[in-house]
């Protein structure tokens, strides 16, 4: 199976970077639209046998166009929204970022033990959004290519754990722009076994290209953990 993981188009939460992890969430700005708009022809040349979006509203609305296009109803995952912030909910903060990015990035590299203060500890985010990927899984046949549109912490911190091919850092060095997609591979083994996926490409840009990029967004989820580390 080819799961193409599309993180939602931009929020105000993304222009102002605002920690805005609670449900239902904002919804997209006029950007975030036409990044959504664009993926209709980005994925044109796609197979895609379904579309999975989160519980929040960004993925939603980010899905719509392509789920239109292709005359696909999407389908709410359980377990694939973005990483709770708990405490930190809504905060704009440099130590705010630093915990919630430190935190979920500790996760991806082994470290399950620290705690979002006030929500979840790393095993109960693999937890859950394993066991999304593992019904996708049962879904479909192993040929098939599906969509999932999640969010930019989420989908770095779980291929960071989960895909055997991408080095060590990899998805904390790199950024996941707004509609960005990362595109895995399963070869075998089950949702939650590292050896099961491979990726075969990382898209840092939004699928429409770089002129639907926003260069001037305090983005921390979709920026490198070091310019999280090091804001001041």
């Amino acid at each position: 199976m080819r799961i193409l993981f599309m993180r939602h188009g931009q929020t105000p939460a993304n222009v102002i970077g605002s920690l805005d992890t609670a449900a239902p969430g904002p919804g997209l700005t006029e950007l975030g639209t036409e990044q959504a708009d664009a993926v209709v022809a980005a994925l044109a040349h796609e197979p895609i046998a379904a579309i999975y979006v989160s519980k929040l509203r960004r993925t939603h609305e980010t899905a719509a166009p392509l789920a239109a296009a292709l005359g696909l109803t999407p389908v709410e995952l359980p377990g694939t929204h973005e990483i709770e912030a708990g405490d930190l909910e809504g905060l704009t903060s440099h130590d705010a970022v630093r915990t919630y990015m430190g935190t979920a990035f500790a996760w991806g590299s082994g470290d399950l033990a620290p705690r979002m203060p006030g929500a979840l500890d790393g095993t109960e985010f693999f937890d859950r959004f394993d066991a999304s990927i593992g019904q996708v899984l049962a879904a479909h046949p192993t040929d098939a290519t599906v969509v999932i549109v999640s969010h930019g912490a989420a989908i770095r911190v779980w291929t960071a754990a989960r895909v055997a091919n991408l080095g060590d850092g990899f998805t904390s060095d790199n950024h996941l722009a707004n509609t960005g997609v990362v595109v895995v591979e399963s070869t075998g083994g089950t949702a939650g076994t590292a050896a099961a996926w491979t990726a075969l490409s990382w898209a840092d840009l939004p699928l429409g290209g770089a002129e639907l990029s926003d260069p001037t967004a305090d983005d921390p989820t979709g920026d490198t953990l070091d310019e999280a580390m090091d804001a001041d």
